[in-house]
């Protein structure tokens, strides 16, 4: 399985939290609209693994992150 990183985001105070498992999609960000499920948080907690219906996982910034039920 490949792992890629997204660019830095900007700093973020009020980050949501996240169950392994659950349904996202990142709302802000390179790969906007792109959805998959969270799988855990990586070494600097600001970031997350999320798993991508390819079978990828990328590392994206939780701030960009939402899930799937909040979207409209």
């Amino acid at each position: 399985m490949l792992h890629y990183h997204t660019e830095v985001p900007s700093g973020s105070t009020n980050l949501p939290t996240f169950q392994q498992g659950d349904s996202v999609f990142l709302a802000h960000g390179s790969y906007q609209g792109s959805t998959g499920f969270f799988i855990k948080l990586c070494s600097d907690p600001k970031w997350a693994e999320i798993l991508e219906p390819n079978s990828m996982v990328r590392s994206h910034p939780v701030e960009w992150l939402e899930h799937s039920s909040n979207r409209s």
